[in-house]
């Protein structure tokens, strides 16, 4: 049975966390002191919360879901937004290893996931993206361009569906 660990627990090392929010046998968290939780937030086991040294924020609103094994990684600014769902094994990342020297990493622009954002089990949302309001990404779509306010998007490359 896992461990629960309420946001008490990690307050003093975070940014901020909110009121109520619960994180639950991370698997990594890196930088937590430019990581903001909002109240009511519930991260699973295996969670992997990162801001890269001199990176940007990685802001997470409030009442938002991250499912087992969801990775955030922050090199330049994460903002994911409130009442989000984010499925087991989703990636969200602004960086990227350099092309001549894969030790190095580089940032890919910034994040941005709107309120009430549905991502799919193992999707995958690159740097440089915005995710408008109400939008579903569907299981394992790699999104690499902005996807509109409540609009679905699905594959790979993440296109929008024909509904």
């Amino acid at each position: 049975m896992g461990r629960l660990i309420t946001g008490v627990v990690y307050a003093p090392a975070f940014g901020s966390i909110g009121e109520g929010s619960v994180i639950v046998r991370p698997r990594r968290l890196q930088g937590v002191e430019r990581i903001h939780l909002g109240a009511g937030c519930s991260v699973f086991e295996g969670a992997w919360l990162a801001s890269e040294p001199g990176g940007g924020e990685l802001r997470i609103g409030n009442n938002t879901y991250l499912g087992h094994d969801v990775h955030l990684h922050a090199l330049d600014p994460v903002t994911i937004g409130s009442d989000c769902v984010l499925a087991d094994g989703v990636f969200v990342g602004s960086s990227d290893h350099d092309r001549d020297d894969r030790h190095r990493v580089h940032g890919t622009g910034a994040i941005t996931i709107g309120d009430r954002v549905f991502l799919g089990q193992r999707s995958v949302v690159l740097g440089g993206v915005t995710i408008g309001d109400g939008a579903t990404v569907g299981a394992h779509a790699v999104v690499t361009r902005d996807v509109a306010p409540g609009q679905t998007v699905v594959g790979i490359p993440a296109r929008p569906t024909g509904a």
